[in-house]
């Protein structure tokens, strides 16, 4: 698969403007690539935004060169060369009633200025005019920029009616953007933190995803608690107060709750880089639930199996490595060869499971040899098979002990093995 080059995905959305407007139609970049170039943030994809309806677009770029997948929102992804990708246009609409809280029930294809404001936040509801180089600001996009603020284009409640999950999305660009949630607009995340229920697992599970990666990820959650949309969306994270409530109406109680719980908003801060999301997730677990709960928290959101297994076996190994230079080699190995040892010493250091030394101890441990860190066995079933031991649960405790014993260099051949298999064979 050829990378996207970011300058080739520019340079294609411009001619993808230029052409509509070469063919009368205003057009436009519209949302998230207008608001990042205003803020000198480098866009990850273009949008376009267009008069031309989606008969008109296929017509002007070629069936072969666009997508209808859209189509019934006004939506075609024109294709563009294999460096540029895709480029979604849209055309101008307006949008119906949204009975599911999700999705209207259906558009109405309109003008620039009515596109603006069905959009959800103001610092989302900019134009750009490529061409020209100027803005096209409908909605006072432009002033809650610069005073760094998330605003409900129109009224709060109306907006987060039409889609619930704009709720966590304010949250999240407020995150990613350090930007505070605007008075009107919180308070309706606040009014209305219940509803997040119409929203699909998969969408809150994006949503968390992105803001539990980002730098500011402690402020998230915070803002998630406060907000009360943790005490659907991740009640497991949110104190009860003396009446058995999940949420705190008095903030400051809350907060001193969640101290007093040990809740490891801290360690969520320590994460400096960017980490992958099951070792964050876990980072947020580690003190509120066993691993029964983070698998519980992962179905939920129906996580892959893969970030579930890793997530719940970073859970169950939390503090596993305290003490590890007083650990056998037999008990302490086979966590170091594990796939996610990187991420169980990250969580170590942040949640300062463990003493400086002994992640030290493990991290040089982990520079031994591969025929050092992890030799291979010294005997395998079929072996047991061989010595005339029946295939049965005894297995696995067999080959354990011969796998402890040749770590712990106690024996170091197939014949010490197999006399020790022999003499486990008739004791057992």
């Amino acid at each position: 698969m050829i990378p996207i080059v970011p300058e080739e995905q520019r340079r294609f959305a411009v001619e993808i403007v230029r052409q509509l407007r070469d063919a009368g139609f205003e057009t436009y970049w519209a949302g998230g690539c207008v608001r990042d170039r205003l803020l000198g943030i480098a866009p990850k994809d273009y949008d376009v935004a267009t008069a031309a309806v989606p008969d008109e677009i296929r017509r002007l770029f070629g069936r072969r060169r666009t997508l209808p997948i859209g189509a019934a929102f006004g939506v075609i992804t024109v294709l563009g060369p294999k460096e540029a990708g895709p480029v979604e246009v849209a055309t101008f609409r307006r949008d119906a009633q949204y009975s599911d809280g999700r999705h209207p029930d259906h558009v109405t294809f309109s003008s620039a200025e009515e596109d603006a404001s069905r959009r959800d936040f103001t610092i989302n509801g900019l134009f750009f005019d490529p061409i020209e180089e100027k803005v096209i600001d409908f909605v006072g996009g432009q002033e809650d920029l610069r005073r760094r603020v998330i605003r409900a284009i129109g009224q709060p409640r109306e907006r987060i009616a039409e889609d619930r999950l704009r709720m966590l999305r304010a949250v999240r660009f407020a995150v990613a953007l350090d930007f505070e949630i605007d008075s009107e607009t919180f308070r309706a995340v606040c009014e209305m933190a219940p509803g997040i229920t119409a929203v699909s697992a998969e969408r809150i599970a994006a949503e968390m995803r992105r803001m539990l990666v980002e730098a500011h990820r402690a402020r998230a959650v915070r803002t998630l608690v406060e907000t009360g949309l943790a005490a659907t969306v991740l009640p497991e994270i949110v104190p009860e107060d003396d009446a058995g409530r999940k949420r705190l109406k008095d903030t400051t109680a809350m907060l001193e709750r969640l101290t007093a719980l040990g809740f490891p908003l801290s360690a969520l801060g320590r994460l400096q880089w960017v980490p992958g999301f099951p070792l964050a997730l876990a980072v947020l677990l580690h003190n509120v639930v066993d691993p029964a709960g983070a698998e519980q928290v992962c179905r939920r959101w129906r996580l892959s199996n893969k970030e579930t297994d890793r997530v719940v076996w970073l859970i169950e190994q939390h503090g596993a490595l305290a003490g590890a230079r007083a650990l056998r080699w037999s008990a302490l190995q086979p966590i170091l060869i594990a796939d996610g040892i990187d991420d169980l010493l990250a969580m170590h250091k942040v949640s300062s499971a463990a003493a400086p030394e002994d992640l030290a101890h493990c991290r040089t441990c982990l520079t031994r040899p591969p025929e050092q860190l992890n030799p291979p066995p010294l005997l395998t079933g079929d072996d047991l098979l061989a010595h005339g031991i029946p295939a049965g649960p005894q297995f696995r405790v067999l080959l354990s002990r011969v796998r402890a014993a040749q770590l712990d260099e106690q024996i170091s051949s197939r014949a010490e093995a197999l006399e020790l298999v022999g003499g486990g064979g008739r004791s057992g």
